[in-house]
Order: C-alpha cells, then structure tokens, then sequence
C-alpha cells in the first residue's frame, strides 16, 4: 500500500519537538538522516527511542501518513500543535511500497557473516561456498526491514556466529530484544539454539519476525511478545539491537533478562556513545568489549 511522505529539514536542536509535532498528527513511522551527509554514499537511518536525538547538526526528519491523508490538512494540524514550526521547509512526495521491493530484491545479494552464517534473499541461490554445515536465513523485505547490511545487524549476526563457533549457542534459549525482522534469533536458531523469544514494542515487527520463521522453518521455535507481554524469565544469551538511548533506559530490565554467566550483546551504538553505556551496563557485566564496524559499536560481555 502506498502512503504519504513528510520530508522537512531542521536543526538537531528543533528536532525532538518537530518529532513530536509529526507523532501527535499520525505518523505511522519517523526517521532521520543527516542533512549534511554525501547524499552519493549510504548513511544510516534512524527511527528515533524515546528522548533519542542524533549525533548530526542538521537532520531531515521523514515521516509516513495513510496515503489518503489531506497534505494541506496535516500542515494545518502541525502548525496547531506547535505555532513555532517552520512547515515551509515541509516537502511531500507518495511512496509506493513496490519501489521498495523492487530495489530490494534488485541489490541484496547473499551476505555472509563469521564462519558459516549467511543472509540469502528469497530470490537468490544459496552459493556453492556457503556449505553443508552454512547456516542458512532467507528473507523478505517486508515493514520491519532487517537484512543484515547495515552494520548493527551485522555485528551481531557475527557475534552469534561466534558463539555457535564456541558451542555457546548449542540447545539454549535465545532472547532477540528488539526483533524487527527476526533475522538475529532466526540466525541464532539456524545456529544451534533450541528456542528464540523475540520481543518487539512494534506489532507489525512480531508479525514479520513471525512470518519470516515460518519461511525459514523454525515457527515453532520462536514465541514473540510486546514488551508488556515478554516472560519475566532469564536466559543464556541475549542480543539487543536498538539504539543507544533505549539501551541506557533498559539496561535493568536487559541485565535481569541474561543469567548468571550468560552472554549479552548490546548494538545500535553509534561511535562516540559506548563510554556511557560501558559505565551503565559496567556494575552487572564483566569481560565488556567493544567492536566497531564503520560508525557503529557493538558491546558484549557476560553477566556477573
């Protein structure tokens, strides 16, 4: 289904308000993009937590709406909301999802990650050097996108790949806090782990994670849940692919869900945020470390 797409440039600082301003009228999803980036190379995109703001000096801030919403209409409404914003930086454009399939399944191409771990769009074949013993994930794009090209998800998917490598992963229960797409517990699974939870505060995201599972053959396996809903329980491994500022918010509720011994893995970190999560996470994690790939950071250790 198409919808409607908000564009509009602003300061870092006029950011969480005019973020606001686009939640209270109805935005189905907000992200952001560095306004000053080479728009010639990749940069992240970032659907902000809760008190998120980014690291850049000027963001563009996209917002989606229902197709069918009165462009003229939702103007009138945001200057309701806040009389300061300045809406003549505002930009509109309708965005069919088929474009974002098409581009999907024209430029992924399968993906590896440590020793056997491989992300295969449902439209290719599996390479001939990926193996018997390859652990295989097919996906498909879909709302909650997830295809283990950006740099967080890769550094997580070779986080777990690691693990299996240690027989860590063999027969436990994995916790993918933050699921989206469900590739980290599906990889997790296809790696040797008995079980998966995926929890996921987006109910279009648990749909997809559930959905992928079934295409990939291990539905059984994965149970997910709202945060509201997650079993109040502890487990060997657990991964948390979210941004910076929700892992600060949830480093209780993480620590409580890894038991003693256990693994974690916190990502979403951009470089330049992983001192204050160091210190955060320092007082029921030992053996903490730090991976970098481009501008992201993994965190990893073991519970105390």
């Amino acid at each position: 289904m198409p919808h409607l797409e908000l564009s509009l440039r602003c300061s870092e600082a006029e950011q969480p308000r005019y973020a606001r301003a686009l939640e209270d009228v109805g935005a189905l999803a907000v992200t952001m993009l560095d306004a000053d980036a080479d728009t010639s190379n990749e940069q992240a995109i970032l659907e902000p937590g809760v008190g998120e703001t980014p690291l850049w000096n000027s963001v563009v801030l996209t917002a989606l709406f229902e197709v069918d919403t009165d462009a003229l209409a939702l103007l009138a409404a945001l200057e309701s909301f806040d009389g300061g914003l300045d809406w003549t930086r505002a930009g509109f454009a309708k965005v069919e999802d088929q474009d974002w399939e098409r581009a999907w399944m024209d430029q992924y191409v399968p993906l590896r990650f440590g020793a056997r771990t491989w992300i295969v769009p449902w439209n290719s074949e599996v390479p001939e050097e990926a193996g018997d013993d390859a652990a295989i994930v097919r996906l498909d794009p879909g709302l909650a996108f997830g295809s283990g090209t950006h740099p967080t998800t890769s550094l997580c998917l070779q986080w777990l790949d690691g693990l299996a490598t240690d027989g860590v992963l063999d027969g436990c229960t994995v916790l993918d806090y933050g699921c989206g797409s469900g590739i980290l517990a599906l990889a997790a699974l296809k790696l040797g782990a008995a079980q998966a939870i995926g929890v996921d505060n987006d109910p279009q995201a648990l749909q997809a994670s559930g959905d992928n599972a079934a295409r990939n053959g291990v539905d059984t396996a994965l149970t997910v849940f709202l945060p509201s809903d997650a079993p109040q329980a502890s487990y060997p491994v657990v991964v948390a692919n979210i941004l910076a500022t929700a892992l600060d918010a949830l480093a209780e509720t993480l620590a409580e869900r890894v038991a003693p011994g256990g693994r974690i893995a916190l990502s979403g970190i951009l470089d330049g945020q992983e001192e204050a999560l160091l210190r955060r996470y320092r007082p029921w994690f030992e053996q903490l470390a730090v991976t970098r790939e481009g501008d992201w950071v993994r965190i990893d250790g073991v519970r105390r």
